[in-house]
């Protein structure tokens, strides 16, 4: 959340299910860091396209439309948000029908066959240079249209569908990403930050 403050990404929802209320206590309105928390709460899991959708109105105001930023809670990711900027500034034009903008990263080994492929800035669902989608997005409000608020829905067949009418850009980051999908992959990562922490604070004094 501090990254993205930086960057401006000042409104920040988060939408959430199991343990719910322990999330909203420990981060509460997000002015410690910088940010105004809102929350949209799941009665039953509704998947990452369903929960976007029920977070529709507080993402993005209707009169306007406008494209919002997607990250996903369970990874760890060394991205300048602001790099993201330009790609939400031309998703904002008019003549532009791009409905998405995905950050693409190297494929890890729990997941080496990737996930789309990056032509130029173009997403493919084939190609030879396959990469894993990061979980970091930029998506137009009407990518959901289908959807109804309360409906679990996944995203990906909405980003396939997408990709086959040519509406979906991309860019590859080369930095520091992981998926922490596991508390095994969580205990590592916490073990490689806390050391990179002290060798920082060693090499300072």
């Amino acid at each position: 959340m501090r990254n993205l403050a930086r960057a401006g990404f000042i409104d920040i929802v988060i939408n959430h299910a199991y343990l719910g209320e322990m999330i909203e206590n420990a981060l509460g309105n997000g002015e410690r860091y910088g940010v105004n928390i809102h929350y949209s709460p799941e009665k039953v899991v509704l998947e990452t396209a369903g929960g976007i959708a029920n977070a529709l109105p507080l993402l993005t105001d209707q009169s306007s439309n406008l494209p919002f930023v997607v990250v996903n809670a369970d990874i760890y990711c060394e991205l300048d948000y602001a790099s993201l900027l330009p790609a939400m500034r031309a998703m904002q034009s008019r003549i532009n029908q791009r409905l998405a903008h995905l950050v693409l990263v190297d494929n890890p080994s729990h997941h080496s066959g990737g996930d789309f492929a990056l032509q130029g800035d173009q997403v493919m669902l084939t190609g030879v240079n396959r990469l894993t989608f990061s979980g970091i997005g930029i998506y137009q409000p009407r990518l959901f249209n289908e959807l109804k608020p309360g409906l679990a829905g996944k995203l990906a067949p909405l980003l396939r569908q997408a990709m086959q009418a040519g509406k979906v850009s991309g860019e590859y980051f080369s930095g520091r990403w992981v998926d922490v999908g596991t508390p095994e992959r969580l205990e590592l990562l916490d073990k490689q930050l806390n050391s990179q922490s002290e060798l920082s604070t060693t090499g300072s004094v």
